[in-house]
């Protein structure tokens, strides 16, 4: 079974993009040393297709080339925050219709070629530089719940249950900045993740 995984630098984190091999140091790694020995006796092969900074339109653009061309059985997406960071870091408006139709078209198209698609929530943890961002990000997650739960396949939901922990414990144990994981948040990324996939393995 193929799998490709499909973001930004949640996904990316330091692969080799001259390496199709290199899963990077993140939650697809993660996820990647837990899944294997419980599936011994099954052949499945995981690609990492994240790049830094992407946004939606990103992959929109790149799908076909970067998912489609290589046939998988399964791509597992995360994306969305920076569509709310560029609007704050880099002065780039969230156009939220523009996105929620970049978000349709996107997963239509790989619905469309038989792919399961399982839609990993992005999340926004309380990094007291991130606390202005969280109104627009809610709008965001608004209608990217709407999209993701009625196209695809599996959704997970992240940011809820991150802020929950974060009740608990600080924000920095899961993300330094509230945006990328630490290792632990990346553990978390993909237990949750694992859950989903596994439904689908052939």
């Amino acid at each position: 079974m193929r799998i490709v995984f499909f973001g930004d630098s949640i996904t990316d984190c330091g692969r080799d993009r001259s390496d199709i091999k290199s899963l990077g140091t993140g939650y697809v790694k993660i996820l990647s040393d837990k899944l294997r020995p419980i599936y011994p006796d099954t052949d499945i092969e995981l690609i990492n297709k994240g790049v830094s900074g992407d946004e939606v339109s990103d992959l929109l653009a790149r799908v076909d080339e970067d998912v489609i061309a290589l046939k998988p059985d399964a791509v597992v997406i995360m994306i969305g925050i920076n569509n709310t960071l560029h609007q704050f870091k880099v002065d780039k408006p969230l156009d939220l219709k523009q996105f929620e139709s970049d978000l349709k078209e996107l997963l239509k198209k790989l619905k469309k070629e038989g792919i399961v698609v399982i839609f990993l929530e992005p999340f926004l943890l309380p990094a007291p530089d991130k606390l202005r961002m969280r109104k627009l990000f809610n709008e965001e997650l608004t209608v990217v719940n709407k999209v993701a739960l009625k196209t695809a396949d599996e959704f997970v939901a992240y940011d809820e249950m991150f802020n929950g922990l974060c009740e608990r414990l600080p924000y920095s144990e899961y993300s330094l900045d509230g945006v990328h994981p630490t290792h632990r948040g990346s553990r978390l990324i993909a237990d949750q993740a694992i859950k989903a996939i596994r439904k689908h393995l052939l």
